[in-house]
């Protein structure tokens, strides 16, 4: 069982950055498949980034030079940068971690842009 537990959410004009941290439970974090999901209301999840335990990191066309996904194996930690924030990015944003063939998700933290 891995445990995520993410922070970093709230409201930020349009333009402006948030950095979105999870930090996952277990020793074996560097063997995991780390990723970020989004849901706006009314509107199916989305694939926001994902990297993998070696560190290749993939984007939807919609964050793809906005926002950065990394990893910190010592910290158990994936980040998401999220730059030049758009209305349309509002939404709550969910951890994911891909364990062999397994998925497990964190609790959400919700992201509004808005001025």
């Amino acid at each position: 069982q891995v445990q995520l537990v993410e922070s970093g959410g709230g409201l930020v004009q349009p333009g402006g950055s948030l950095r979105l941290s999870c930090t996952a439970s277990g020793s074996s974090f560097r063997l995991y498949a780390m990723g970020w999901v989004r849901q706006a209301p009314g509107k199916q999840r989305e694939l926001v980034a994902r990297i993998t335990p070696y560190g290749i990191s993939n984007y939807s066309d919609s964050t793809k030079g906005r926002f950065t996904i990394s990893r910190d194996n010592a910290k158990n930690t994936v980040y998401l940068q999220m730059n030049n924030l758009k209305p349309e990015d509002t939404a709550v944003y969910y951890c994911n971690a891909h364990v062999v063939i397994t998925d497990y998700w964190g609790q959400g933290t919700q992201v509004t842009v808005s001025s």
